[in-house]
């Protein structure tokens, strides 16, 4: 009778199995196919060398092909629509950025809204944005140039970006406010334009990603004032935090992340998000990301979630109270 019975308790259990597989044919099969990795940035740029160190290890791990494509312009906005409504089933996946965060308070109507059509799967990666001045100016420390701003009266001191809301205008809008000090805004068609006036003399000040003003910095070009987050950075280990130069309410950092589509299967976003979290902690793509001036991340969906939601809501603030309008 015993045995009966335990023939008949493996019976239901393979025929849930079987049930639930059918049901959510997902959890087993996924991925069966290469995944796209969209990237709202063009290629070279620093999210889309970050996205392609990842891309690659991933996979690895899940078996398929990862295609990156890049669908440039209207600051990611195009690469995210453009995810958000794709099919969710978990192989169209978003390479977001800090953008991503930025956006809804920058634009008065979105074809897509982030928080709603999206879902986080993993932040894979961090990395300061560093406080510059051409190496012809008197500013040394991040004291000069609080100093110099202070004293610079009617006609405040230029900072250049690459255009208006941009992460080097909202970072830089952000020191300003916590400095008590005014700057001007000179906003460019681009981070490389703007850089490039930065390095001429044109402007003395701006703030950018650490994938793109680390090399200037170690070739001379460029003179490192302060990184934005809390802690100093491995990669320039001498060079203080906004906390350590008389800011010390400063923490900010951009950051690379992967979104799928709302609606994808949850059992696909937990696959996802295991394979970005063992690719991040792999020692050659923290070698890659290290060589960029990024941190490895690796976190789970509800982490990630939470995280991104914090972000919406900061920059946010920053951008109302900075007034921050695009032409």
């Amino acid at each position: 009778m015993h045995r009966i019975s335990r023939a008949f308790s493996r019976i239901l259990l393979v025929g849930g199995l079987v049930a639930l597989s059918a049901v959510n044919p997902s959890m087993a099969s996924y991925p069966e196919k290469p995944l796209k990795l969209i990237v709202g940035f063009p290629a070279g740029g620093a999210s889309d060398v970050a996205a392609r160190a990842v891309a690659e290890k991933m996979s690895r791990l899940l078996g398929q092909p990862i295609v990156v494509e890049n669908k440039a312009g209207a600051a990611s906005n195009i690469a995210s629509d453009f995810v958000a409504k794709s099919t969710p089933d978990g192989y169209t996946v978003l390479f977001g950025t800090i953008s991503l965060a930025v956006n809804p308070s920058l634009y008065r109507s979105l074809s897509y809204d982030p928080l709603k059509d999206l879902m986080a799967v993993s932040q894979v990666a961090s990395t300061p944005f560093m406080l510059v001045t051409n190496t012809s100016t008197p500013y040394r420390s991040v004291g000069d140039l609080v100093a110099a701003a202070k004293e610079a009266g009617d006609k405040p001191l230029q900072f250049a970006s690459a255009g208006n809301g941009s992460g080097a205008h909202l970072f830089t809008e952000l020191f300003a406010e916590q400095a008590g000090i005014k700057l001007q805004h000179v906003p460019y068609r681009g981070a490389a334009p703007a850089m490039a006036d930065v390095l001429g003399g044109h402007v003395p000040i701006t703030f950018d990603n650490m994938v793109t003003t680390l090399p200037l910095i170690k070739s001379g070009q460029l003179r490192a004032l302060a990184i934005s987050t809390k802690t100093r950075s491995s990669a320039v280990p001498d060079v203080p935090t906004l906390a350590e130069s008389g800011v010390p309410n400063y923490d900010a950092t951009a950051w690379f992340g992967l979104f799928v589509s709302a609606g994808t299967p949850t059992d696909v976003v937990a696959k996802l998000s295991d394979a970005a979290r063992q690719a991040a902690q792999d020692p050659d793509v923290k070698a890659k990301l290290d060589s960029l001036g990024c941190v490895a991340i690796g976190s789970t969906p509800g982490e990630f979630d939470a995280f991104f939601k914090s972000e919406v809501d900061k920059w946010a603030q920053v951008v109302k109270r900075a007034n921050v309008q695009l032409d």
